[in-house]
């Protein structure tokens, strides 16, 4: 095997060909669905992220080629498990023969291999591929590539087009860290409790990444990759099923919860950016937000407040308005300034702008940016100019707004992100040329 992934999200999970009743044999969600599983439960078999996941492609390969004339199974899990194991034998087989020394391990997997039927992944080998993803001795930097790839299914390709760089740079990066976690015999499960908490805080950060990079979708037309969306709050839930007193995760579902309740009105029919004061609150998902609310609530009682916590607050004060006209801008201002103990960056305090620029005005507002300008952190952040360019539109400097929003198109931004930019410079500057940055 050895090939890269690139066949993996790519051509088996977005459109696969292939039609049963009118039902794609592999939708996206059917991807999702199967993948994570599947590389966990291979992944404990052999030992080895990378030969389990080269075996999980060649399973849904074989299911592409196989299903649209056979049908598809009764339980396509299992089946793709069970193909991705054999093919997980064969390459370890190959491997052997090469290598005599590698005998042992042959007989050793061949003989872990399930004789009966295969029953459903654990959750702790579900949860154990994420903590493997997520271990102390990879670099923080890899870890979310290493999860978006292993456990969401994103090719190489898309991982790279999240980090903004060269698909090759990014293959790398994820053979690096498959190496190391087999060299250093990482093994594929949940910590035990003495060391559960001090890794803890990694996969919260990780499992929040995963949701932001698909509420934000750096790659593709659309601007929420709902997979991506829907794998990270599966994840936050199974963190709070294995940590149910533990505030901090529970905090982090009902920020999840809470955002992604506004899925269905953040694009309008024709696929426009709506503003959070322009969306229709009647399309918010009431259900996610008394979910959410509900478990921020619970975590609050326990009285160990956190970033998780207060960003689940902020966003509690957006659903719980009726309309945007009595949303509590002083609270949220308050809630960032509150943040900004915990997580003393730059980021924090330009989002505290925003909402001073609601309680105070949008002079307050921008002075504060304006004094982050120059911070090289957020030198290369599109939504600081984003944020800039509105302040000063409210504040009638258009020509200085049009300035600001064309930096903004100098960075990575969604499509959709990007025709809103345009709609307001033609609006502010109708002889401008909307696609010049």
């Amino acid at each position: 095997m050895g090939r890269d992934a690139a066949v993996g999200a790519g051509r088996l999970g977005r459109g696969t060909p292939g039609l049963l009743g009118g039902t794609p044999i592999l939708s996206d969600h059917a991807f999702r669905a199967h993948w994570w599983p599947a590389v966990a439960s291979v992944t404990r078999m052999v030992g080895d992220l990378a030969t389990a996941e080269d075996a999980v492609q060649e399973a849904f390969l074989a299911a592409v080629e196989q299903w649209p004339t056979q049908g598809a199974p009764a339980n396509p899990r299992s089946w793709l498990i069970g193909v991705a194991r054999h093919k997980a034998l064969d390459a370890i087989r190959r491997e052997a023969r090469r290598d005599t020394k590698e005998t042992a391990a042959q007989r050793d997997w061949a003989a872990a291999r399930p004789a009966g039927p295969i029953g459903p992944v654990p959750d702790d080998d579900v949860l154990g591929l994420v903590f493997m993803c997520c271990h102390p001795a990879l670099e923080v930097s890899v870890r979310v590539a290493l999860t978006l790839r292993s456990v969401c299914g994103l090719s190489a390709a898309e991982v790279a087009a999240v980090f903004l760089v060269p698909e090759a740079t990014m293959a790398k990066r994820l053979t690096r860290a498959k190496r190391k976690i087999r060299d250093a015999g990482i093994r594929l499960r949940v910590p035990p409790p003495d060391s559960l908490t001090e890794r803890l805080d990694a996969v919260l950060r990780v499992v929040f990444l995963v949701f932001t990079e698909g509420h934000k979708a750096s790659t593709g037309s659309t601007l929420v990759r709902e997979s991506l969306c829907d794998t990270g709050v599966e994840l936050a839930r199974a963190l709070l099923a294995l940590l149910p007193d533990e505030p901090e995760v529970a905090g982090l579902v009902a920020l999840l919860l809470l955002t992604d309740a506004r899925r269905a009105a953040r694009v309008d029919p024709a696929g426009n950016l709506v503003l959070l004061a322009d969306q229709d609150r009647g399309l918010w998902n009431r259900d996610l937000i008394r979910e959410g609310e509900h478990l921020l609530e619970g975590a609050l009682r326990a009285g160990r407040p956190g970033p998780y916590q207060l960003h689940a607050a902020i966003a509690a004060c957006h659903s719980t308005a009726p309309y945007a006209g009595d949303t509590d801008w002083r609270q949220i201002a308050l809630l960032y300034a509150e943040l900004l103990r915990h997580e003393p960056t730059p980021v924090i305090e330009a989002n505290r702008a925003i909402a001073v620029a609601m309680v105070d005005g949008p002079a307050a507002g921008l002075a504060i940016l304006d004094r982050l300008s120059d911070h090289p952190q957020l030198g290369h952040w599109p939504q600081l100019h984003i944020a800039r360019a509105d302040l000063l539109r409210r504040l009638g400097r258009a020509d200085e707004a049009v300035d600001a929003y064309r930096a903004a198109l100098r960075f990575e931004l969604s499509a959709a992100e990007r025709a809103f930019i345009r709609r307001r410079i033609v609006q502010l500057s109708p002889n401008a040329d909307a696609g010049r940055p």
